[in-house]
């Protein structure tokens, strides 16, 4: 299945203004991987995952997807195979209605009638929006937006999901919600992320961009054990490896201790 190969190689982005934002950047990640890009803000990591399915084009650098150099020519083939949710839903959705927005990618596949009704249906049901379907998304909240926009890429059935922030502006139900989903699918997944506990619960191998290199890529908890390295990139263990300070002020303050 070399179709769910995403590699980069010595890949950089230079904005118009002269920012470097990924510099030298490589990895190769394979079938059924769940992989988190993770770094302090400005680190590099929305860049880097906008250039997967050709959002950005790198300044320097090549993305494959399998044996599929990423080009201009490439990107319809590449875009039905990698499905991006990004951070901000109101940069995804843009149809009248819920259903129409779920509905335009599988659409624009040649779908229609009875198959695209159960496409739409299944993708809102599998994030728990199916009673959203003929509201208009400037009706939305925030965490409502997220599980729509969601929905538009499950609909597309991707081989490689790719996650902007997903569990972003997600009430604790929501969050819950999409760890299962997330667990169900099969295929490749990459996402980035601050809920540092999603990390360690989902992805067994974890790369960390630090001033748009990468400073770290191995396994999630051998990662997260590593004080010196998380300190170096202005990260913070998970909460739940972190433990709790009142009680081990207590514990300091016991006779004996």
């Amino acid at each position: 299945m070399s179709h769910h190969i995403v590699e980069a190689r010595n890949l950089q982005h230079i904005y118009p203004d002269g920012t470097i934002a990924i510099k030298d950047v490589s990895f190769r990640i394979t079938h059924g991987e769940s992989v988190a890009i993770i770094g302090a803000n400005g680190a590099g990591k929305s860049t880097l995952l906008q250039h997967l399915n050709g959002c950005l084009y790198p300044t320097s650098g090549q993305i494959r997807i399998g044996d599929t150099l990423l080009t201009k020519s490439t990107l319809p083939d590449i875009r039905r195979t990698v499905g991006m949710v990004f951070q901000y839903p109101d940069d995804q959705l843009f149809m009248p209605t819920v259903f129409e927005d779920v509905a335009f990618g599988p659409l624009n596949q040649g779908l229609s009638g009875s198959d695209l009704e159960e496409r739409v249906t299944e993708a809102l049901t599998r994030v728990g929006a199916e009673h959203l379907r003929i509201k208009p998304p400037y009706h939305l909240s925030g965490g409502e937006k997220k599980r729509v926009a969601i929905a538009t890429v499950l609909a597309m059935s991707p081989d490689i999901l790719v996650m902007d922030e997903p569990t972003s502006g997600l009430d604790p139900f929501s969050r819950r919600q999409l760890m299962a989903l997330l667990l169900e699918f099969k295929h490749t997944k990459i996402f980035t992320s601050h809920d540092l506990d999603m990390v360690l619960d989902l992805c067994q191998r974890t790369i960390i961009l630090h001033n748009g290199m990468i400073m770290a890529d191995g396994p999630t908890d051998e990662i997260f054990k590593n004080d010196t390295l998380l300190a170096a990139c202005r990260l913070e263990k998970p909460l739940s490896m972190q433990g709790c300070p009142l009680c081990s002020a207590d514990c300091a303050t016991k006779p004996g201790n």
